[in-house]
């Protein structure tokens, strides 16, 4: 018989069991599993926070800063617990990222690895002197240091008149100490006037748990420098990303009606994130241009090595950042670089694709293909097809942006949440795996901003399973425009 048969049914409806029901019965069947302190303070928080609350803002950040081959890189690696920072025994060596979450005695931290740059004969204090000063910047405090067999030399002492003019906390790290004797030698950086020198081996962990309880006693709460608080009130903040030369200045300069910054054909002119107040769909908004994020950190030295990093400081700063991407030409893998900090970053999104005047129907075909295949990871983003030249489509940006910005803030309130889950596991259960199959006994909306949920679970739920919860609830509550991040906490039951 098929399912379009007439037959004599039941047609009475199942009673619907109210949200607030499922949520209390699931939260007192939690109550059987061991659950944390964290567990339940998060438990207890549920529901309770405010809409617009906000995290009272960024991690602190320490900057490791020195001169070539001091062990920069080997101390980085040393303090995040993994061989992430490239290290050579030469100077100037290029590294992958530069910034690291880190933690020490509880304190959660932003490291910075101020590596790349290059020791040349020639210039080389001013280049120093140039790139360590925008080092210390973009930091809180700073871990300083100095090849303790070789002692200080005119370089470390340019960077020291640097770090006095900033005002920055200092820990003072002399490096490559690997016995008494080292250690003996290291008393001579007291001349620096920075304080006691840790005595340090880098490469063998000796004596790197003092500095780093030197370090964390004078870093802040909050940051004051790496990106602020964002902001409750005032214009909504608008980061304008992309590779270099992709239009960004054009279409800042498009939106404010007059050439606030400068625009040529040569890539990489921007330097500076340049704020700029926008009036657009009748409301005033804080656009910041920034400079162009290359495919790899380690391909920029010098001031576009700084620029980068200002470029990430900014993303910080803003609640939705809006990627531009070259609709004329193929999408290269620094477009999906960028677009991915972005994700990381867990700001909305929008993607433009810039330069629309300048595609035929024959691009925009392939352009179809290339974002299925290489976008296929973000098709919740929301898109824009503009011309930054022509000012073409530029007022779709509002809607765009307003529409990932709520869904960045959206809370599901956590009867409606479980719920929903419930209907989920129940028509796609977990896999058994190794004969148990792992049940989600309760779920919550930890934060907005973006939306992080927190799963508990009687087992481990598998990459695939996650995927496909988060799938499912975007295509139930639709977070267009936002990351989303679902953790998962196995609990086990209570021995009675």
């Amino acid at each position: 018989m098929s399912p379009t048969d007439e037959t004599p049914q039941n047609t009475d409806p199942t009673p619907e069991v109210p949200d607030e029901n499922v949520e209390q019965a699931l939260r007192v069947g939690l109550d059987d599993y061991d659950l944390s302190e964290e567990d339940v303070a998060l438990l207890d928080a549920d529901g309770d926070q405010d809409e617009d609350d906000t995290p009272a803002g960024p991690l602190p950040v320490l900057a490791v800063v020195g001169r070539p081959n001091v062990g920069k890189s080997t101390l980085v690696n040393r303090i995040i617990g993994r061989r992430e920072a490239v290290v050579e025994d030469v100077p100037g060596v290029t590294r992958d990222r530069v910034a690291y979450p880190a933690n020490w005695a509880g304190r959660d931290f932003t490291l910075v690895d101020t590596g790349g740059w290059e020791a040349k004969a020639e210039g080389l204090n001013l280049a120093v002197a140039d790139q360590a000063e925008l080092a210390i910047e973009l930091a809180d405090a700073v871990m300083f240091v100095v090849d303790g067999t070789v002692g200080a030399t005119a370089s470390d002492e340019q960077v020291v008149r640097l770090l006095r003019r900033s005002g920055r906390p200092v820990v003072l790290i002399a490096n490559k100490v690997d016995g008494p004797k080292q250690e003996a030698d290291a008393t001579e950086l007291w001349s620096l006037g920075l304080g006691e020198p840790f005595p340090v081996s880098a490469l063998h962990g000796r004596g790197v748990g003092d500095a780093l309880d030197a370090a964390v006693k004078v870093l802040p709460a909050v940051s004051a420098v790496g990106g602020g608080a964002l902001p409750a009130g005032g214009p909504r903040r608008v980061a304008l990303l992309g590779r270099p030369n992709v239009g960004k200045s054009s279409l800042l300069n498009k939106l404010a009606g007059s050439e606030r910054v400068v625009v040529h054909p040569t890539a990489g002119t921007t330097r500076d994130p340049v704020d700029e107040l926008i009036e657009l769909g009748g409301r005033t908004w804080r656009f910041v241009d920034t400079a162009g994020i290359r495919r790899r950190v380690h391909l920029t030295k010098g001031a576009d090595f700084y620029a980068s990093l200002r470029t990430q400081t900014a993303l910080e700063k803003a609640e939705v950042a809006v990627v531009l991407v070259d609709a004329s030409v193929p999408i290269a893998e620094q477009d999906i670089r960028v677009i991915s900090t972005v994700v990381e970053s867990g700001r909305a999104l929008v993607v433009a694709y810039n330069k629309w005047d300048l595609t035929d129907e024959e691009r925009r075909h392939y352009l179809e293909r290339e974002i299925e295949k290489e976008l296929v990871q973000i098709p919740w983003a929301t898109r824009v097809n503009v011309s930054a030249q022509t000012g073409r489509h530029v007022e779709k940006l509002v809607p765009a942006i307003d529409q990932a910005l709520d869904s960045w803030e959206t809370r599901i309130p956590t009867g409606r949440l479980n719920a929903f889950l419930g209907q989920v596991v129940a028509a796609h259960p977990h896999p058994v795996r190794g004969g148990k199959q792992p049940r989600i006994l309760f779920g919550t909306q930890a934060s907005t901003r973006p939306p992080r949920f927190v799963v508990f679970a009687s087992g481990f739920l598998e990459a695939g399973y996650r995927r496909f919860i988060e799938r499912r609830l975007r295509e139930e509550f639709g977070f267009i425009g936002t990351p989303i991040e679902l953790s998962v906490r196995v609990r086990e039951k209570r021995k009675r």
